[in-house]
């Protein structure tokens, strides 16, 4: 995890991406078994009105789709897990999808341990993007261009579209087309593509990515939603531009642009549409900073060297004094380097900024834990979360705070509670697993193991898990014992439907 984050104890390593990969084909051959199935048993079941597409994948079958993809991707990929990160990048995409053309509600956003850049919709309301993007894009503007483009995958319907294009080949198509996501998110390793070229000679290799005409509708449909959200929308030239300037002459390419191919008639598009919509907007302040902070965590999480950066920051403010951004990373740098005192004073800045701010009071409260000013992180928090109770990361923080006070059972408690907000998030029941251990609830431990392994696709090891719970609470609890008991059913009947 990144350096200047708490230290916890650090997920069990998925395996090989080439191991995992193999395993998305076949998970993939199954869920268009059932989807066939499904089609078949219902055969006068109606598409909806004025999209054909329907007829051959239906919404609710991309969120069953979806939800099974983002149970391979959760286990094949590491997920960040920097809780400010995950926060910033959820409230930034759900705000913008409210100018977008989305119909359907959003399923999970995921944020992929990786450092380059990427990011990729998948069927069923699944936005993802690599720690990568938040580096290499330099202004909110340049960012969210990427976003508008893949929420306008999402909102025109390309997955179906693209099988209903190719109605023959739409088993190939769909095992092919989410496999190329999947390669994306882990990074292109070598293992992962030669898993790619496996799914390429199953099915066919020109529908592993978007046409360029969906490409072209998505620049378009995702720059109408900038301006709609009074975002730049040159931004989505800039970032195309650096794109085909910094790579040009590369061996390979990042993988954003192996599944998402720039063409000058791509930029030149581009370009033209934001001119019809007058001059260049300034940036809104607010938004800007928000970005920084964000883009200036997910740099640090790949630093190894906190003295270079603190020179670095500490020569940027020479030349911006006052650049609140920059303070921060160089608070980021002084905690990793355990200079506590200077660092506090920087962030504390940050929060006086703005202190109804949920990421500065979390970026504050952050370094108090860290410098083992638990009390004052408390205070802190404490107050923030009288104004919002149900706030994710600062109680995530609020409960690392504990830990670090060897409060297991309290700590438990407030993960307990997360859990019922975010029952979707393995990183929320990995830490809850984890505290319980150190609480010592044992049959705790395997009920959020249970659902974790779930989660990451694995349901047998989740029906384990509970079995161990439930031989442990067996003549105790007998309400418990017969809610697990329904629990290890419900999942063998799933097991048993998805194989068919």
């Amino acid at each position: 995890m990144a350096a200047n984050m708490i230290h916890r104890t650090h997920r069990q390593q998925p395996p090989s991406a080439g191991r995992q990969i193999r395993s998305v084909i076949a998970a993939l051959c199954l869920i268009v078994s059932f989807t066939e199935a499904a089609t078949a048993s219902d055969p006068y079941k109606l598409p909806s009105l004025g999209d054909g597409s329907s007829s051959i994948v239906s919404p609710q079958m991309e969120a069953k789709i979806g939800s099974a993809f983002l149970k391979q991707i959760n286990a094949a990929v590491p997920m960040a897990e920097d809780v400010l990160i995950q926060y910033y990048v959820e409230q930034h995409i759900q705000n913008l999808a409210q100018y977008s053309d989305m119909q359907q509600p959003l399923q999970a956003i995921v944020v992929v341990d990786n450092p380059n850049i990427n990011a990729f919709a998948a069927p069923g309301g699944i936005i993802g993007i690599n720690l990568g993007l938040l580096m290499y894009a330099e202004d909110v503007a340049e960012y969210s261009s990427v976003i508008a483009h893949e929420m306008a995958h999402l909102s025109q319907r390309h997955f179906a579209r693209g099988i209903q294009a190719q109605q023959a080949a739409s088993v190939p198509t769909m095992i092919g087309f989410l496999t190329a996501i999947l390669v994306g998110a882990a990074g292109g390793s070598d293992a992962g593509l030669a898993a790619l070229t496996t799914a390429q000679a199953i099915g066919q290799s020109n529908q592993l990515r978007f046409s360029r005409e969906r490409e072209q509708e998505a620049d378009r449909v995702g720059i109408s939603t900038l301006v709609r959200a009074d975002i730049d929308p040159n931004g989505m030239a800039r970032m195309f531009e650096r794109m085909q300037q910094a790579y040009r002459f590369t061996k390979r390419p990042p993988e954003f642009l192996l599944t998402h191919p720039l063409s000058e008639s791509r930029i030149s598009d581009a370009k033209n549409q934001a001119r019809r919509h007058g001059e260049a907007k300034a940036i809104d302040p607010v938004l800007a900073l928000d970005y920084q902070i964000a883009r200036i965590r997910a740099q640090q999480t790949y630093s190894d060297n906190p003295a270079f950066d603190i020179t670095n920051f500490r020569k940027w403010l020479t030349q911006a004094p006052e650049d609140l951004a920059m303070k921060y990373g160089l608070a980021l740098a002084l905690s990793r380097a355990d200079q506590h005192d200077e660092a506090l004073q920087l962030a504390e800045a940050l929060y006086r900024h703005n202190p109804q701010s949920v990421l500065y009071i979390g970026a504050y409260a952050e370094l108090l834990i860290n410098a083992a000013r638990t009390a004052e992180a408390y205070e802190l928090l404490d107050r923030a979360l009288s104004f919002y109770p149900d706030s994710y990361p600062l109680s995530m923080l609020y409960a690392q705070a504990l830990i670090a006070d060897q409060q297991y059972s309290k700590a438990e408690r407030i993960y307990k509670q997360i859990s019922r907000q975010r029952p979707l998030d393995s990183q929320v029941w990995f830490e809850l697993a984890e505290t319980s251990g150190l609480a010592g609830n044992v049959v705790d431990v395997h009920l959020a193991r249970a659902e974790f392994f779930y989660l990451n696709g694995a349901p047998h090891r989740a029906i384990q898990h509970l079995e161990y719970a439930k031989n442990l609470v067996a003549g105790g609890n007998r309400q418990l014992h017969a809610k697990l008991t329904q629990r290890i059913q419900n999942l063998r009947t799933e097991i048993r439907s998805i194989r068919g």
